[in-house]
């Protein structure tokens, strides 16, 4: 008994030179769930952005009347000694806190990630202080800088320590990076944490095999293969930092003086002291300068850990 063939024919279409396309329907929920968010996000967002632009060309005061000067608020910007200063230490102190938030937070999640007892216990501990609101952080550590460390420093005759960090003009920035980088590490070192996890252990395995140390394992392996973690947090980071303003609000108030005085600060306070139109020339001065910052890390890090352009 023989088995039929099947045929199977295919016909196609005749060429009518046009190519129909069909598009696919988009489900009106779509738009339903879409039309709120984009309504809040444009009353929220995008208008305060654009009426604060047109404002920074005036000499309005936040109400009533104003006429447009042109661009004599952001001339008088660049000529602000005080302004000028808040630009320096925001810049400085968003630059060390970066690199000490990182190098902290990757020595961590490699401590961490290892085989080493009551890991998830210890995660759990490291990640407390990224709960905690940081102007909680601030006051805590504020009464601890200015009460409980120059006691200890006088008990035990360090002379600088004797007097509070917060008081030292010099110094004072230091205490503010210390309790930044003591709120942000747990973030960045869970980052880390996911970036460790993510490479395979044969690649290990392999490098034992071939004799490799555990410090070229570092170089060679674990810092190549989590590089695009280390470059979310260093964008991440230098974002939030460059905004810096509760912590600092809760342990100096931008003080002794000016030392500690952030661009958001010095925007905020010009707010309240009537200087509306000037503090909108700072601020749009400010979001540049931040495109700019970004954009630079962006093209630096291009296409690495997989970032593409």
């Amino acid at each position: 008994m023989t088995r039929p063939s099947t045929r199977v024919e295919v016909t196609a279409p005749a060429a009518t030179g046009t190519t129909r396309v069909r598009k696919s329907r988009i489900d009106p929920l779509y738009y339903v769930f879409l039309l709120p968010s984009l309504v809040i996000f444009t009353l929220a967002v995008t208008l305060p952005a654009v009426l604060g632009f047109i404002y920074s060309f005036t000499n309005s005061v936040g109400f009533g009347d104003f006429d447009f000067i042109g661009i004599r608020n952001f001339i008088a910007v660049f000529r602000d000694e005080g302004v000028l200063g808040a630009y320096g230490f925001t810049l400085v102190f968003s630059l060390v806190t970066v690199i000490v938030v990182n190098a902290v937070a990757f020595l961590l999640a490699l401590g961490l990630t290892s085989r080493v007892r009551f890991r998830a216990a210890l995660r759990t501990v490291f990640v407390i202080p990224m709960v905690i609101s940081g102007i909680v952080i601030a006051f805590v550590f504020q009464y601890l800088f200015s009460n409980s460390l120059p006691l200890a420093g006088k008990s035990m005759g360090i002379e600088p320590l004797a007097t509070s960090l917060l008081a030292n003009p010099q110094l004072a920035w230091l205490a503010i990076v210390f309790v930044t980088a003591w709120q942000s590490i747990p973030s960045a070192m869970l980052i880390y944490i996911a970036g460790l996890l993510t490479v395979p252990a044969e690649v290990y395995e392999a490098s034992s095999i071939d004799g490799a140390s555990p410090w070229q394992n570092l170089r060679h392996i674990t810092l190549p293969l989590i590089a695009g973690y280390a470059v979310i947090n260093t964008v991440l980071g230098f974002k939030n930092y460059l905004n810096a303003y509760d912590i600092i609000i809760g342990l100096t108030d931008g003080g002794p003086g000016v030392a500690t005085r952030s661009v958001a600060m010095s925007i905020f306070r010009g707010f309240e002291g009537g200087d509306y139109a000037y503090q909108m020339a700072n601020a749009v001065i400010f979001f540049l300068i931040s495109i700019v910052i970004a954009l630079v890390q962006l093209r630096f890090t291009r296409g690495k850990g997989g970032i593409a352009a």
